[in-house]
């Protein structure tokens, strides 16, 4: 979605500061940098609405939080006070005896012109004090974003970092039987809500990636059965060729400024990996050898790139600058490494590694050192990160499964769910949080 109608979708954001101010240090909050976190008591009481919309608000709010794993959201059966007026402070001591430590109350109204007014305050229990508290005007079929949004504004006071919810993920559609399998891209919520189709042929698509600056996504296809990086616009439908290459060409991804895309070209039965410049289609090799590098994933700030190569005898991981120069591979456990992808905070790098019969996914620092394995199964495979840096969305497919399921981890490896889709999924790419 582009930052002008964003605008539109989102009139107007202002803080619920009228009645009482939230303090400058609030007791209850979460640190998510000590390892496993246990998880915090918080109610999310129905909003007070005209008919169900402000429940079903509250009910996405709650299935966010939950869903990160560092909130346990109160059974709506201990409740003690109903709140029938959001402008009033909460019985303090009601919340209290079921132990939430934060509380989270709201109203839905319809204003004249037929939009949505969405608000919410974030009450520390114990302390008797306001946390936030915000207000938002959308149309009445954007109710499930303006949740996401809400769920956000909590993640972030309590936690201090941003949150992941207001965005989405592009992932391969997989319909069909083994031998007969339709893949089309897709695109969702980062929940599994909103699915919709963004490509309808015959066509294998592969290697989808967001646009880190705008709603636009780089994918390869066969379309034609002719092996091809495209550019797809997000909000006109508008798709283009990146370029024409004499070889196959494998995994797109954006630059972080998004004005180039790098790959891996296929010549002469070996892969290197190569960047073009949007603007002008000019192309600069950055790799020379004998083998196959592929995957490439730059770092947040641009001046480093990991790629997989097998250059060593079997896929490892490298890193190496901007411009190709001391390439230097950074994996040495047992077995081989791949998908490499950097995260948005720098500090990471997540990988597939397949060792003893099985995949795992997990993640290292930049010079390759503090290794650490999230999840192993029978197939498990492309990491994505979400936006803050602090959870992976990737794909598995179990034995004996009839395809690719879609799951995400945070960065404990405790937190692992499975994101439901209508289809069999794979090749996930999340979104940056949306404008």
């Amino acid at each position: 979605m582009t930052k002008t109608s964003f605008i539109r979708f989102l009139v107007a954001v202002c803080g619920l500061v009228a009645a009482y101010a939230a303090p400058a240090h609030a007791v209850v909050e979460i640190n998510i940098n000590k390892g496993n976190v246990e998880p915090l008591p918080i109610a999310i009481t129905d909003f007070v609405a005209s008919g169900d919309i402000g429940a079903k608000i509250s009910a996405v709010v709650e299935a966010d939080l939950k869903r990160s794993g560092l909130f346990a959201p109160v059974a709506r059966s201990a409740f003690i006070e109903k709140i029938a007026n959001p402008d009033q402070a909460p019985r303090f001591e009601d919340w209290k005896v079921i132990n939430a430590q934060a509380l989270v109350i709201g109203r839905v109204t319809q204003e004249g012109d037929g939009r949505l007014r969405a608000e919410f305050r974030l009450w520390d229990t114990f302390a008797g004090q306001q946390m936030t508290g915000q207000q938002f005007y959308t149309q009445p079929e954007n109710w499930r974003r303006v949740a996401h949004i809400i769920a956000d504004a909590i993640y972030e006071r309590i936690t201090g970092e941003k949150g992941y919810f207001d965005t989405r993920v592009v992932f391969v559609s997989e319909s069909g039987s083994k031998i007969d399998r339709k893949r089309q891209l897709a695109i969702m919520d980062q929940d599994g809500a909103n699915m919709r189709m963004l490509t309808n042929s015959n066509s294998i698509v592969l290697t989808p990636r967001f646009s880190p600056s705008r709603q636009e996504i780089t994918y390869m296809s066969f379309e034609g059965n002719q092996p091809r990086v495209y550019l797809l616009q997000l909000e006109t439908g508008q798709r283009e060729v990146v370029g024409n290459f004499p070889g196959m060409t494998f995994s797109p991804r954006f630059s972080p400024d998004g004005q180039r895309v790098i790959m891996s070209l296929q010549q002469d039965g070996n892969a290197n990996i190569y960047t073009m410049d949007l603007r002008s289609r000019t192309t600069t090799r950055l790799t020379n050898t004998a083998a196959i590098d592929t995957s490439p994933s730059y770092a947040p700030d641009g001046t480093r790139i990991v790629f997989e190569s097998d250059r060593g005898g079997r896929q490892q991981l490298y890193v190496m600058g901007a411009d190709g120069s001391g390439q230097k591979r950074i994996s040495f456990g047992d077995g081989s490494y791949s998908t490499p992808v950097w995260s948005p905070r720098g500090d990471l790098i997540a990988f597939t590694k397949q060792s003893g019969g099985k995949f795992s996914i997990g993640v290292m620092k930049p010079d390759g050192s503090g290794e650490r394995i999230l999840t192993t199964g029978f197939h498990n495979e492309g990491p994505t990160w979400a936006p803050n840096g602090r959870v992976l969305m990737f794909f598995r497919q179990n034995a004996g499964a009839g395809g690719p399921q879609l799951y995400s981890i945070d960065l404990t490896g405790y937190n692992e769910q499975l994101i439901r889709t209508p289809t069999f999924a794979s090749d996930p790419a999340w979104s940056p949080l949306l404008e």
